[in-house]
């Protein structure tokens, strides 16, 4: 079965994230597939615009911590390998040519809230709910945190890093994550209108302004898309990692050593 469904409407297109029984929980199928998704409308000149949703009641929440679990018995490359296919999608997303609505339908938790922070434009249902709990469970935010930086100021995201704690998307927009926080039943209806918007305007303007402020925001997006793969490799083995993965899916508070 398809973790990606592609719903065309006018100019724009819908990429969908289509594990609902596994709240779009990011595995390697998603990854694989989103990035080829994202590869087949580039190449639709008559599309102008892609909005990025969650199928169901999550936008997503983040890496699938099952398929995380299977991973701490590998080597570092095979972890680095993994780390740098997430890393390589934000990468994608982030100079992708087209501008993305991100659409957040319901949580977008950790990698989720990654997958958010390099959409060009956020829109947040009032139900919605962000953040980056990695510190629970032992592992590191290495990756989302260079896109973090882009969106928010520094004690922002050590707020967000060390508590690990949920925010409104009120709290979102304040910080800078969130570019409007919609009423849920509102949220589809203003995406559409948002993207109406975009669609008249110029996409080879659009496409130069998102390559200058990559340019400006980020000379040295790969040197420090290295580090964080790496880092975010050796987190998975760690002690800390393996503890809070099961403690969280055996449901009882982490025992840290």
């Amino acid at each position: 079965m398809s973790t990606i469904r592609i719903d065309y409407e006018e100019q724009w297109a819908w990429v969908v994230l289509n594990r609902p029984e596994r709240r779009n929980a990011l595995n390697k199928q998603l990854l694989t597939e989103l990035s080829r998704a994202l590869e087949e409308l580039e190449a639709k000149p008559e599309l102008r615009v892609v909005l990025l949703t969650g199928e169901g009641k999550a936008f997503c929440s983040g890496l699938d911590l099952e398929e995380l679990q299977q991973m701490h018995g590998k080597s570092f490359e095979d972890s680095l390998e993994d780390s740098r296919r997430y890393s390589d999608l934000l990468k994608q997303l982030y100079l992708y040519p087209k501008p993305i609505i991100g659409v957040l339908n319901g949580p977008a938790v950790a990698g989720g809230c990654g997958l958010a922070s390099v959409c060009d434009l956020v829109l947040a249902a009032e139900s919605a709910r962000l953040g980056y709990t990695e510190a629970k469970i032992g592992f590191v935010a290495a990756i989302v945190s260079y896109f973090l930086a882009r969106c928010v100021g520094d004690k922002a995201i050590r707020d967000l890093l060390f508590t690990g704690r949920l925010i409104t998307p009120q709290e979102g927009f304040r910080i800078g994550l969130v570019n409007e926080v919609v009423e849920d039943s509102q949220l589809a209806t203003r995406a559409r209108a948002l993207a109406r918007q975009l669609s008249c305007n110029s996409p080879q303007s659009i496409q130069a302004s998102k390559q200058l402020q990559a340019r400006i925001a980020s000379p040295d997006l790969d040197e420090a898309l290295d580090y964080a793969c790496q880092l975010n490799a050796r987190s998975r083995s760690s002690a800390d990692c393996i503890e809070g993965v099961a403690a969280f899916l055996e449901k009882r508070p982490p025992r840290w050593k």
